[in-house]
């Protein structure tokens, strides 16, 4: 028996498990920083978010779908490292291992498996973690901690918390800025936040990597970059003092870790090029509109997981040309 699968047909040497593990090493940077301004904790929790990702993702295949295990595809080992990416360090144990059941088991399982969840199994545990736990998830311990050797690491708020709660008490921003990371300090890492997003460079060079590899395309990344800078830079320019300016809101937060790993996922992202455009313009303008008037001051994943649900719709206003095709001919069905 010859079996013919759907459209479309493309050859080549990819496969799933080469794309999962290329998204893998491009992450190594910003794991590698991870553990180094966070020290051990970093370390157990990348550790047992991936462990359980897997082992969770097994369990489900063996006894409830009694499918074909496919654990070594390495997809099951991202959803673990970008969950670890989007918790603080001293999360506890348990909790973690929650949030890798609600990402493998509710995001990704109960849809049928990987190829067919709509939403972002990692920022659905992030999100389900942030509501239940808003305590242990708002507690982000300080990098300088680690680095000066101390061995009960401080907590404090993130730079979009500082501007959140300072504007908030009727602060202007030339008062809050001494507060804040300077950019080189964020384009390093040393501010306080989740694992995977404080260093910038770690961040940027692994999508430099996947940009190379053709893992993803620059389409949403640059779509919504560019589409913050542009807002965010309209409000800072009419009113300097009650605005970050636009660099501020790129290099904090979850802004280039949602660019680059969560909003670029292929599962819950358009198909074609001006859909990924508009994707990337709508979380780009969501994640400002919750990051200045939400209740918020973090918005990246909430606008991902929005549009995340919008994706089919965008997907029937794009669609692709068909094979064979020439442009500007219209096909006509009876």
């Amino acid at each position: 028996m010859l079996t013919v699968s759907g459209s479309p047909h493309i050859h080549g040497d990819e496969s799933t498990k080469k794309i999962m593990y290329g998204v893998v090493y491009a992450m190594i940077p910003a794991m590698l920083v991870s553990v180094y301004y966070f020290g051990l904790d970093a370390l157990r929790v990348l550790l047992l978010a991936s462990v359980a990702a897997i082992f969770f993702e097994w369990l489900i295949q063996k006894y409830l779908i009694k499918g074909p295990v496919t654990i070594m595809d390495g997809s099951a080992l991202v959803t673990g490292i970008l969950l670890a990416f989007n918790v603080p360090s001293n999360l506890p144990s348990w909790m973690v291992i929650v949030g890798a059941l609600v990402a493998i088991g509710m995001a990704k399982m109960s849809f049928g498996g990987l190829g067919k969840n709509i939403f972002n199994p990692a920022l659905v545990a992030r999100v389900f973690l942030l509501i239940s736990f808003p305590v242990q998830m708002t507690s982000w311990p300080k990098p300088q901690a680690i680095i000066n050797g101390l061995t009960d690491a401080i907590t404090g708020p993130t730079p979009l918390g500082i501007v959140k709660e300072g504007l908030d008490a009727g602060k202007t921003m030339s008062e809050i800025t001494p507060e804040l990371p300077t950019y080189m300090q964020s384009l390093l890492g040393q501010m306080g936040g989740s694992m995977g997003e404080v260093s910038a460079i770690a961040l940027i060079l692994g999508g430099l990597y996947m940009l190379i590899r053709k893992i993803i395309t620059w389409h949403i990344p640059v779509s919504m970059l560019l589409t913050v800078v542009v807002f965010s830079g309209i409000l800072w320019g009419i009113d300097p003092e009650h605005y970050a300016d636009p660099v501020f809101h790129l290099l904090t937060g979850g802004m280039l870790l949602g660019a680059i790993f969560m909003a670029t996922d292929m599962v819950t992202s358009p198909m074609t090029r001006g859909g990924q455009l508009l994707f990337g313009f709508g979380v780009g303008l969501l994640t400002i509109l919750i990051r200045i008037w939400g209740a918020y001051p973090e918005g990246v994943s909430f606008a991902i997981l929005l549009m995340n649900a919008v994706v089919p719709l965008i997907n029937r206003g794009f669609k692709p040309r068909r094979f064979g095709i020439k442009p500007g001919v219209e096909i006509k069905t009876s």
